[in-house]
C-alpha cells in the first residue's frame, strides 16, 4: 500500500518492466511526470510520515536511481576510453603517413 498521492511499488515496477517500444508517448510522459512527482515528494516527505511500505518503495526506488546513475557513468568512461583511444590511433597513423 502506498501513501496518499504516491505510486505504489506495483505500478513503479510495471513502469519499469514495461518496454519503452511498447508504450504509448502519452503513457510515456504520464510515467515521466509521476515518476518526478513521486522522486519529489518521496525526496521532501520525512521518513516518520510516511508508511513502512512507502518508506521501504523509496529505498528501492533510491537504491535503483544510484546503480543506474552509476553504470551511466561507467558507460561514458568506457565511452570515453574509446574514443580517446581512436584519436591516439589516428594521430600516430597520421604522423607516420604525413596525414593529419
Amino acid at each position: 500500500m502506498s501513501d496518499f498521492g504516491r505510486k505504489s511499488f506495483t505500478d513503479q515496477a510495471t513502469d519499469k518492466i514495461t518496454p519503452e517500444s511498447q508504450k504509448p508517448t502519452t503513457q510515456k510522459l504520464g510515467d515521466t511526470a509521476s515518476g518526478a512527482y513521486d522522486r519529489t515528494t518521496g525526496a521532501v516527505q520525512p521518513d516518520s510520515q510516511k508508511s513502512t511500505t512507502q518508506k521501504a518503495t523509496d529505498s528501492l526506488r533510491s537504491g535503483s536511481d544510484d546503480a543506474s546513475s552509476r553504470s551511466k557513468g561507467v558507460a561514458q568512461s568506457a565511452t570515453d576510453t574509446a574514443d580517446s583511444a581512436a584519436r591516439g590511433v589516428k594521430d600516430t597513423i597520421g604522423s607516420v603517413t604525413g596525414n593529419k
